[in-house]
């Protein structure tokens, strides 16, 4: 039996962190990937999925050309195309990962699934390979609803929806979080009917109440039907492809559509891993439990990334690849320390960091908040991009950052300022005195804090 120091079982995003600090030690690394490298951010998430959302702004854009002064013609969406640039993206990342991998001397790679049969024993194929540090990397896979018929009819998660060769007529999308959102739009934009079918009162129920009616205008002023509180009952073929039948209000409907997507959240792949043959412990919801350094129970066994549930994000995975590398080289960074921070890319896009409003309420802590419209902002007139608004919050006992929800243009990228300031545990006073860069969004951040006042209860 071959024995490395270093087993990587799966290739999502903390992979390459891993990678990054390990092979310069010069140790032996064992790379286990059944699918292909890069898991779901490449392949299927983040990569692939902003591709299409910057061609489907870019779309957007010439089709408000009169807005800026000149005349566009008919905008032809060229569906070929947009995924030709989504598929070399993509693809140009899980492949130089692969090289990489490869191509390292001290790294082997194995093409198959691997599975504990031991607390440090993984099967790899017809072998078993043994490893002084494992590190458990596989991520999640989408949630199938429990919907009658559901089993009878071609439906499409993420993943299938970007293999799709042609574009749907009428695209119905159950779920209205992240993913169907964002999805929502990029497709409405390349000139499909979209509707989607929500089974609570508001999109995103993490957040807060102000930020999902935000969402909703810009969806539903692009024409997107949005249907809330509607529990979907039963799928079957159509005359169209697909009829959904939904009960909203105590009454039944028949919504027919092309396609169905399913975006009702993910469950975490740890039933795959041989994990029964092992001590490490899941909750009841399978996600790996691990201590605040990504440790599960056995010595030198991790679980990092989407499997573990600390975190659903790139960025998250990477995080917590950082703080097992800084507890293996003698640090103490720690999951308890990561300011929650995250981003939904529509156009316009939101960044949200820390606390919400009704998380903040509800710590007991003095809430001061002040919220701003984009619609008053000179760099967003100039851009004519002034849909949304900037809500901070803030302790008023220690004057320092609670939380902060941008949603409007370039909110994606602003809040990461706010995480700083946050992470570097600024007080709103010192922030206040920041000379920024005119004319910008950005600029206008501190200048908000001067209409600061209490934030009342949503109850």
């Amino acid at each position: 039996m071959k024995t490395y120091d270093h087993i990587i079982l799966g290739t999502g995003q903390a992979t390459g962190t891993l990678l990054g600090r390990l092979i310069s030690t010069g140790d032996s690394i064992a790379v286990i990937e059944k699918n292909k490298v890069g898991g779901s951010c490449v392949n299927y998430g983040c990569t692939p999925t902003k591709a299409l959302v910057a061609s489907a702004r870019a779309i957007h854009m010439a089709r408000r050309g009169s807005e800026f002064g000149f005349k566009s013609s008919d905008v032809e969406v060229d569906f070929p195309a947009i995924r030709s640039r989504m598929n070399k993206i993509r693809n140009d990342s899980s492949t130089g990962l692969r090289n990489w991998i490869e191509n390292t001397e001290n790294v082997d790679f194995y093409q198959v699934q691997g599975e504990f049969v031991s607390d440090k024993t993984l099967q790899v194929g017809k072998e078993q390979i043994r490893g002084e540090h494992i590190y458990i990397n596989v991520g999640t896979r989408p949630r199938v609803p429990e919907i009658a018929g559901i089993d009878e009819v071609f439906w499409m998660d993420s993943a299938r929806l970007l293999e799709k060769l042609e574009l749907p007529k009428h695209l119905i999308i159950i779920g209205g979080g992240y993913i169907g959102v964002e999805f929502s739009q990029v497709y409405r934009r390349f000139g499909c009917e979209v509707t989607i079918v929500q089974r609570g009162g508001q999109l995103m129920p993490r957040e807060d109440e102000d930020v999902a009616d935000g969402i909703d205008k810009i969806l539903t002023d692009e024409g997107i039907k949005i249907l809330y509180n509607a529990e979907a009952v039963s799928v079957s073929e159509g005359v169209d492809g697909i009829e959904l039948v939904v009960e909203k209000d105590g009454d039944r409907q028949a919504i027919a559509g092309s396609d169905l997507l399913l975006a009702v959240g993910r469950i975490p792949n740890s039933d795959t891993i041989g994990l029964e043959h092992t001590s490490i412990e899941t909750d009841e919801r399978g996600y790996i439990q691990v201590d605040d350094f990504c440790s599960t129970g056995v010595e030198g066994v991790y679980a990092l990334g989407d499997v573990n549930g600390e975190g659903a994000f790139t960025h998250t995975s990477v995080n917590d690849a950082e703080i097992v590398l800084d507890k293996l080289f003698g640090g103490t960074r720690t999951i308890s320390q990561r300011i929650p921070i995250y981003g939904l890319f529509t156009d316009p896009p939101l960044g949200r960091v820390g606390m919400s409003e009704k998380e903040a309420l509800k710590s007991g802590k003095k809430v001061l908040k002040s919220t701003h419209p984009h619609s008053k902002i000179s760099r967003a007139k100039e851009m004519s991009e002034t849909k949304g608004f900037t809500k901070l919050l803030v302790d008023g006992e220690t004057d320092l950052i609670l939380g902060a929800s941008i949603l409007g243009v370039n909110g994606d990228e602003i809040i990461n300022m706010f995480a700083a300031i946050m992470h570097s545990g600024i007080e709103c006073r010192n922030y206040r005195e920041v000379v920024l860069v005119h004319p910008t969004i950005s600029e206008l951040m501190p200048w908000i804090l001067d209409g600061i006042k209490e934030a009342q209860s949503q109850n």
